[in-house]
Parts: C-alpha cells; sequence; structure tokens
C-alpha cells in the first residue's frame, strides 16, 4: 500500500495535538484591548527651552546690510556677553497632535521693548524661517505683562504664518519646510512635533534694540 507523503504529515500532525495542552491554545489568542480615545486630547509631548542671549548667532552690529527694514532695531543694541535676559518656555502637545500650549516666563526683560515672538525652525546658529508667529494670535507685550506668556495653538496659526510667505523675504521667512530642500510647508501641530523631535525648534524673543537676530533664544529640547 503506498501512503502519500501529504497524508504522513497530516496523521503526525494530528496526534500531536493529541498531547498539547487546551491551555496552549488559549494563550495564543488574542486578548481583549482596552481603547480610549478621550486620551488623544491629554498631553503627550512636552518639550522646554532656557532662552539666553548667548544661544543668538551673533550682535545686531552683525546684521547684514541687505536686511529688511521692519527687521531692524530701532534703539541701541547690547552685545549678547551684557544682556541679562533670560527666559524659560515650554511647549505641550497633545497626544493626537491636534493642540499646542505654550508657557514662557521671562527675567531682565522690559515686556513694553518685545516687538516679536516666534517659534522657528533651525539647528543651533541658524537663522530659521519662522513656524509660529505669536503677534498673529495675541497681543504680545500684554500677554507678558503679567509674568508668563500663555498661548494655546491650533493648525490654523501654523497656516497663517506659512500663507504669509509672499515676495523673496517671506519665502525665506515664513514657513518651515517638511523636508528641507523641498517646497512643501508644515501645515499641522504633528508637522510641528515631527520637527521638535529633531530637535529643531527654537523660541526667539525679540525687542526694540535686539531685532534682527533677537534678544534671547531657546532650542526646544523633550523633557525627560
Amino acid at each position: 500500500m503506498n501512503i502519500k507523503p501529504d497524508a504522513i504529515i497530516i496523521v503526525i500532525f494530528m496526534v500531536l495535538l493529541l498531547f498539547i495542552p487546551g491551555k496552549t491554545f488559549a494563550a495564543t489568542q488574542t486578548k481583549p484591548v482596552t481603547l480610549y480615545p478621550t486620551k488623544g486630547e491629554e498631553i503627550g509631548f512636552v518639550y522646554e527651552a532656557f532662552l539666553n542671549p548667548n544661544q543668538e548667532p551673533a550682535d545686531e552690529e552683525d546684521t547684514p546690510p541687505f536686511a529688511p527694514k521692519e527687521f531692524l532695531s530701532t534703539e541701541p543694541s547690547v552685545p549678547r556677553n551684557q544682556r541679562k535676559s533670560r527666559g524659560h518656555g515650554m511647549l505641550r502637545i497633545t497626544n493626537d497632535l491636534s493642540k499646542a500650549y505654550v508657557y514662557v516666563k521671562t527675567e531682565n526683560v522690559n515686556f513694553e521693548d518685545i516687538n516679536m515672538f516666534h517659534i522657528h525652525c533651525g539647528r543651533p546658529d541658524q537663522l530659521g524661517p519662522i513656524l509660529i508667529d505669536f503677534g498673529n494670535s495675541s497681543n504680545i507685550q500684554k500677554n507678558f505683562a503679567d509674568g508668563i506668556f500663555e498661548v494655546e495653538l491650533r493648525n490654523e496659526d501654523i497656516e497663517k504664518v506659512s500663507n504669509s510667505g509672499h515676495g523673496i523675504v517671506g519665502a525665506f521667512t515664513a514657513g518651515c519646510p517638511i523636508v528641507p530642500g523641498i517646497p512643501d510647508n508644515v501645515k499641522t501641530i504633528a508637522g510641528m512635533q515631527y520637527i521638535a523631535q529633531k530637535g529643531e525648534l527654537y523660541f526667539n524673543l525679540h525687542t526694540k534694540a535686539q531685532t534682527f537676530y533677537g534678544d534671547i533664544r531657546g532650542k526646544l529640547h523633550p523633557v525627560m
């Protein structure tokens, strides 16, 4: 009698099944998973920065001659190593990447002298383009007046900056590329978080005396 190899394999497999405890099969089944969609609204990503003048790549006297008028200081500047201004900021992003919250406290900065405040994308020593212009969503001086700057960010705040990049100046200063060299800007909080993970976001607080480079700058890094 000829027995086919396939039949022998099937018989062996069935015999083995008789010696395997039933609980072994139960253990291989997928266990129930409890999911919580509302946890997406909770904070899941936290970054912080310590702002100081020494993170600025140059002094105002080094401002290039072709700089646009709106980026030029209107008050006498002070060298970086002589300024006492400091700051501590946090960027907190929800799990579902729909919102972000910013908190910044400064010392030795006259809030009435503040003329711009941004989140830029760029590596240390670079003057990177603007991702968030806080002047679009709040009165910066009034927000700083009580000691701590606070603001909630959504996709619209990023899109507003990205869509404002008109002309040569705007093309280089407004909107952050998702991938450097490719003309497609970040449009969402998810994109912001992606750049933050790469360590390429920073706060820059500008004043009337330190307008081009900024008064204090702080690289954002993950809170451990």
